[in-house]
């Protein structure tokens, strides 16, 4: 149906007035034809006045095929040869007739405008009575109207490079959207919601398309900032929209991008639509089975703001990271961008000198060297393309780190000290590498001093590497060293762990002091170990705990 509130209702609704108007003029005009008084005469003459019928201030003569009008003054009725009845008829003024006739079709038309904004007003929100759910109604009238449609994702895995540990990771959930059934028979239930968590520009986006697209199935796309709404009640009625559309198209996938737009924690600076719109979020993932169809899908790279409510078991309880792709995945990115694109560019260089670069990068830069080759009427893309466009990609792309072979040796040694001290002292973690470090969170409520000493020791184990092999000190280590006194801190005042009953600030520098020195004699004996991590992470930028230990067995 036309929206009443749009450009081109208002542009038919003035030619119908315009049309009505004119119609109402034509009907309403005097179609009588003007004669004189010797064709009157004739007409009397010829025997063919009917009817005679006077309406001041004309006299109006009717034939049996015409009607003429003719003045009254101008007219002596005892001239002609008949005794005719005269009607007399009340006046009308016809410009009356015409203004009451406007009137009425403007009041047809206003009636008819303001059925219409009812029933589409009562269509969007039910308005309850009292002052607040009248501004609320005349709020939703104002904000714009969306649909909530899905799209087929035409990507799939093949199209995402790189992201080999993630695609394993939701091969269960495309099956489960393949063969709901399979998993009801045994009562399995998968989780409702899956966050992806990681910086801008490594596919969290892509990635749920390519699910989507393997699944074969609907897909909701919405950004969390455009789910939060300046208008009182309009981001949760987003949100229930959703929902619903997406229930009635499962098996379906629901993914909200920037989902910490909506979804920060709770209290300090109250946004109270914004609140509200998470607290429909949370009731809408509490109000379906987990056997529905609906896969919720989210991303963010800001998971410690998000609010506890949304990561507790129940809604988005399974997080997959996705990291910086690293040499290898890189080589592997860069074929997929370059599969179709002549070129002489070597993949295992480009790579190597692309350290930090994202997959949205490293598709800039393969995009801006095509560009240049193109404007030098090149036949391929070579290297002194991407190296025209490489710094111009740098600056543009402010997440980037890109490392010079001075720097990438100093990060590879001081990611090889955390991971050495964290390795010998069985502190979990994922994944250490050049640009990327994902610790394990522990998951025990009672925790030993020793294990957390042992961690801070991991937090200055870096910082501790380097300052060893090059006698100096380096800002990369700054956010550990931060963490380091955060966490000595909270060991001595909060859990009330150190050497002294009533803590001081004194204890915590001098307990600082003591895990330098045994991290520093902990480097020293394990030293061969480092110098093998470190020639690992030179040359595959990452490293897991598995392959530090096989490192740690071989030479102790």
């Amino acid at each position: 149906m036309l929206d009443y509130r749009s450009k081109n209702f208002r542009i038919i609704i003035g030619l119908l007035l315009v049309l009505l108007a004119l119609g109402g003029f034509l009907l309403l005009r005097d179609k009588a034809r003007l004669i004189t008084a010797n064709q009157l005469q004739v007409l009397d003459e010829k025997k063919l006045i009917t009817r005679l019928i006077r309406k001041d201030p004309w006299l109006y003569v009717r034939t049996s095929r015409m009607l003429y009008r003719i003045p009254v003054d101008t007219v002596d009725l005892k001239r002609l040869g008949r005794d005719y009845p005269l009607e007399l008829e009340e006046e009308w003024n016809p410009l009356m007739l015409a203004l009451v006739f406007l009137f009425l079709m403007l009041l047809g038309l206003a009636v008819v405008i303001y059925y219409l904004s009812r029933r589409d007003r009562l269509e969007l929100h039910p308005v309850e009575q009292g002052g607040t759910s009248g501004r609320k109604a005349r709020q939703e009238e104002q904000a714009p109207r969306q649909t909530v449609t899905p799209i087929r994702s035409g990507v799939r895995f093949e199209d995402v490079a790189g992201i080999e540990e993630v695609k394993e990771d939701l091969e269960e959930i495309i099956d489960f959207l393949r063969h709901p059934g399979r998993y009801g028979k045994f009562d399995i239930r998968l989780p409702k919601g899956v966050l992806l968590v990681g910086p801008p520009g490594v596919g969290k986006t892509l990635i749920a398309k390519a699910v989507a697209g393997e699944a074969g199935v609907p897909f909701f796309y919405q950004s969390g900032a455009n789910i939060v709404e300046i208008y009182v009640g309009m981001g949760a009625k987003r949100v229930h929209e959703l929902f619903q559309a997406a229930k009635r198209n499962a098996p379906s996938i629901i993914f909200i991008d920037e989902i910490d737009a909506v979804g920060r924690q709770r209290g300090g600076l109250r946004n109270e639509e914004r609140e509200a719109t998470l607290n429909q979020l949370l009731t809408e993932m509490d109000g379906f089975e987990s056997d529905s169809g609906v896969i919720v899908m989210a991303a963010t790279n800001r998971m410690e703001i998000l609010d506890e409510a949304l990561l507790r078991p129940g809604r988005f309880d399974r997080r997959i990271h996705i990291s910086l792709p690293d040499r290898e995945d890189r080589v592997r990115i860069l074929e997929l961008y370059l599969r179709r694109k002549p070129h002489t560019v070597d993949l295992e260089e480009l790579a190597r000198s692309t350290v930090g670069f994202s997959a949205a990068a490293l598709a800039t830069l393969v995009n801006e060297a095509a560009l240049h080759a193109l404007r030098r009427r090149a036949k391929r893309i070579e290297e002194e393309d991407i190296e025209a466009v490489r710094e111009r990609v740098i600056s543009g792309k402010r997440k980037i780190l890109s490392f010079s072979e001075e720097e990438r040796r100093i990060q590879a040694v001081y990611q090889s000290g955390k991971a050495l001290a964290a390795t010998w002292l069985d502190v979990p973690y994922e994944r250490i590498g050049i640009v990327t470090t994902r610790m394990r969170d522990a998951e025990r409520e009672i925790v030993s001093r020793s294990d957390l000493l042992d961690a801070v020791k991991v937090l200055l184990a870096g910082s501790t590497a380097t300052e060893m092999v090059f006698d100096e000190r380096y800002s990369n280590g700054a956010e550990d060293r931060a963490r380091a006194i955060q966490e000595a801190r909270r060991i001595v005042r909060e859990l009330g762990l150190g050497e002294e009953i009533l803590p001081r600030e004194e204890e915590v520098e001098r307990l600082l002091k003591r895990l330098t020195e045994e991290t520093r004699e902990l480097l020293k004996k394990l030293a061969p170990a480092r110098q093998a991590i470190e020639a690992w992470l030179l040359e595959k930028e990452n490293i897991d705990e598995e392959a530090a230990r096989r490192i740690l067995r071989d030479l102790f």
